[in-house]
Parts: structure tokens; C-alpha cells; sequence
């Protein structure tokens, strides 16, 4: 059985009534490489490539299903819209954002996911679900377009 398929299983034995709209929505995140985060626009024109109609309501309606369901994870990155990337649980990662141009790089430090943990832990005695971690920056780039 593929993910997808397992995904939607899951979500209908819990009740939920599952869309050709959110299926598809599913599977786009499902095949979108590692480092593509996409906002709801950025999404609405994918699906609207694979003759996918939906409303752009509908389609944050379904974002926010989606990640309350644990399936995504939703991002800022200090822009005034979201973004959305497949939430892998196996696979925490980091982000530096570029401030001028907006590139995202994705990177894996464990240390400071067990530092995370240890903190929440010992502070609070916080059960860590998730956690986001974002460096804002220049990127190589822009850094040399600023000293030229």
C-alpha cells in the first residue's frame, strides 16, 4: 500500500471526510522534493497546472487541516504568508533564510535537536512535538551584491 493511500486510510478511520482536492493537495507534498516549502499560492498554481480547481479558501482550509493532522508543518520565515512542507518526523531539520533574496537552506544539526529536548525537558518538564529552528541572513549572494 503507498503512503498516500495509508495517510488517507488513516484519516477516514478517524472520521474525516477525505477530497479528491485534499488527496491531491497530499500527494503534491508527498512527491515535492526535501527543500521545496510552498505557500498557499505557490500550491494553488501547481494544482491549477494539473487542472486541479480550488478556491484559495478552500485550499488554506485544507493547509490547516492538514497540519493539525500532523501531515504538515506549517513555516514562517518573516514573510507575510506561511509556508508548508511534508512533515517527515524522521527527518528534523533547520532553515537559513536569506532576508534579502529569500532562499531557504535546509540543514541537520542533532545537537540542536537534543538541546531543544534537554531544554524543555529541564525548564518545564515540556514534552518537545515539534520545533522550528530559522536563522535569518544573507546568503552568499546577496552578501556580495551588498559589497560590491
Amino acid at each position: 500500500m503507498n503512503t498516500t493511500k495509508k495517510i488517507i486510510d488513516n484519516l477516514r478511520k478517524k472520521g474525516y471526510r477525505i477530497t479528491s482536492q485534499r488527496e491531491k493537495i497530499l500527494e503534491i507534498f508527498l512527491h515535492l522534493p526535501d527543500e521545496y516549502h510552498l505557500s498557499a499560492e505557490d500550491l494553488q498554481i501547481i494544482l491549477l497546472q494539473n487542472n486541479v480547481k480550488i478556491s484559495l479558501a478552500t485550499l488554506y482550509r485544507t493547509l490547516k487541516f492538514l497540519a493539525s493532522n500532523g501531515l504538515l508543518r506549517e513555516l514562517d520565515f518573516g514573510e507575510d504568508h506561511k509556508h508548508y512542507e511534508y512533515n517527515s518526523a524522521n527527518k528534523p531539520h533547520h532553515h537559513l533564510i536569506c532576508l534579502s533574496c529569500g532562499l531557504t537552506t535546509e540543514f541537520n544539526d542533532e545537537k540542536l535537536l537534543n538541546c531543544a529536548k534537554d531544554a524543555a525537558l529541564n525548564l518545564s518538564n515540556f514534552q518537545v512535538l515539534d520545533y522550528q529552528f530559522k536563522i535569518f541572513g544573507l546568503c552568499a549572494n546577496c552578501q556580495g551584491k551588498i559589497k560590491a
